[in-house]
């Protein structure tokens, strides 16, 4: 299931995040991270639990302000320090990048459909909306069938459907993924990559963060490693894979 498609000279730097420190109030939870996304990629951030992986994605979308560093898409910051100026979290949707965030996050007391809806709040083209909810239930055909049903009621692996569908309402270019394996079942969770996989081969950039590590590398084209808020390794995710070092500390493999 390993990723092949690789990025052209020109697209290597579509997602560019450079120098990154994020704080909360004395904690420096973020130390100077740089990374890149290149167009048409699945790149993943692996680390264990408490490494700023999901500190990092909250950083990308403007919810979480920046003490130093700076994101840039397609080589223009739209996130850094200087917060007056930097975008905001609706405006970096419109930007084209949206975020599945840990645990869901969904509207659990709203229906199926609403949840959707929510996903295009910002958009005016109802045929568009219309065609991306069809793209939704190619993905996911259970989430037609549970329309009128509350999001909370639905089993961990639909919510998680939901979610990524949510997202995608948005019809964003860049994809994040914060930890989209997190308490799903093994069968839900090797769905789920398989979907990742499928969303990139319509035309959407992937960022992933995962503490499944294995299969996060093994569906990626190139992979980092974080810890304690600092990128420690950096290669594609072949290399990654064969590295003793990932292998001992995150694969489980001694």
């Amino acid at each position: 299931m390993t990723a092949e498609k690789k990025p052209t000279e020109e697209s290597k730097k579509y997602l560019e995040v450079r120098g990154l420190h994020v704080h909360y109030g004395n904690i420096h939870a973020l130390h100077g991270v740089d990374l890149v996304v290149g167009r048409g990629e699945i790149v993943c951030v692996v680390g264990v639990n408490g490494a700023g992986k999901s500190t990092l994605m909250w950083a990308i979308t403007g919810v979480l302000p920046v003490t130093d560093g700076a994101v840039l898409l397609n080589g223009t910051p739209f996130v850094h320090a200087t917060r007056l100026h930097a975008a905001r979290p609706h405006e970096i949707v419109n930007l084209g990048i949206s975020l599945v965030p840990e645990r869901r996050r969904l509207f659990t007391a709203l229906t199926v459909k609403e949840n959707l809806i929510m996903g295009s709040i910002r958009r005016t083209d109802r045929e568009g909306v219309a065609a991306d909810l069809e793209r939704c239930f190619s993905l996911y055909p259970v989430l037609k069938e549970r329309l009128a049903q509350r999001a909370g009621t639905l089993s961990g692996g639909e919510q998680q459907m939901l979610a990524i569908s949510r997202a995608l309402m948005s019809r964003p270019s860049i994809l994040l993924l914060d930890e989209p394996s997190l308490g799903l079942a093994p069968l839900a969770t090797e769905s789920l990559f398989d979907t990742i996989l499928k969303i990139r081969e319509e035309g959407v950039t992937v960022l992933l963060v995962e503490q499944n590590a294995f299969q996060a590398l093994d569906i990626s084209d190139r992979g980092y490693v974080l810890q304690a808020g600092q990128i420690i390794e950096s290669a594609s995710s072949a290399e990654l894979i064969e590295n003793p070092m990932i292998q001992k500390a995150y694969l489980g493999i001694f």
